[in-house]
């Protein structure tokens, strides 16, 4: 179980180590909370990490996982898809609308949709590939401008429009809070909106905070570093 997967990379034992004990956590904070051991979804966030630390991950039964990038997404994970059928890929990066076919042909959850125009892309890229993954709303409810994500004040009509009028299967919510600000507040707000407009997915929690989003509701956190180590430069 101390196998190498290669020079720069962690062992099986670490990854799988990290898995078990991240998921503990999640459950011992679910039941903290009220809710059931079993209510919130590890997203194991893999990028820029390579095959072999991915592959770790896998081996230790893992079957969630995150990318960023569409291009980096496509270098990886074609080929571990097809050796891993049951995986679920999420895209929690900023997707830009030429890459809206890319994204609806290979990830099973898209994370990032905040803005008419990439709503209407997606929805003329499911027609042409006849594919349909599930779509999240990126809300931005710290309302900063370098950020993207649909403002709280706006998000009750924007899912209406790509619910209504694009027929978009929109099934949550996720946020990204302020680096400078309690979280708590921000999740509170993004449960709420979640709650009004009938939405039962909501991503939202970091490695360094998704305890405080479990309490106020998450069903999926995004742990990357938790998980994998430290980023490679």
């Amino acid at each position: 179980m101390a196998e190498i997967l290669g020079a720069d990379s962690v062992t099986i034992v670490d990854v799988a180590g990290n898995l078990a004990a991240i998921k503990q956590e999640i459950s011992e904070t679910a039941r903290a909370a009220g809710r059931a051991s079993d209510d919130v979804a590890l997203l194991a966030v893999s990028k820029i990490h390579g095959s072999d630390r991915i592959r770790a991950a896998l081996a230790a039964g893992h079957r969630l996982f995150g990318e960023n990038r569409v291009q980096e997404a496509q270098d990886k994970w074609p080929e571990l898809k097809a050796a891993f059928p049951d995986v679920t890929l999420h895209l929690i990066g900023h997707l830009q609308t030429n890459k809206a076919e890319d994204a609806v042909l290979l990830f099973d959850v898209i994370e990032t949709v905040d803005r008419p125009k990439l709503a209407r892309a997606l929805a003329k890229a499911m027609t042409k590939c006849g594919r349909r993954p599930d779509l999240l709303i990126q809300v931005n409810t710290g309302e900063e401008p370098q950020k993207g994500g649909i403002a709280p004040s706006e998000t009750d009509a924007f899912v209406a429009f790509c619910r209504d009028e694009l027929a978009l299967p929109v099934k949550g919510l996720m946020c990204l809070p302020p680096l400078d600000e309690e979280p708590a507040p921000h999740f509170a707000l993004l449960r709420k909106i979640a709650d009004r407009n009938g939405l039962s997915v909501v991503s939202m929690g970091m490695s360094a905070d998704y305890p405080i989003a479990i309490e106020f509701g998450a069903t999926v956190v995004r742990v990357g570093t938790a998980v994998f180590g430290a980023r490679p430069k």
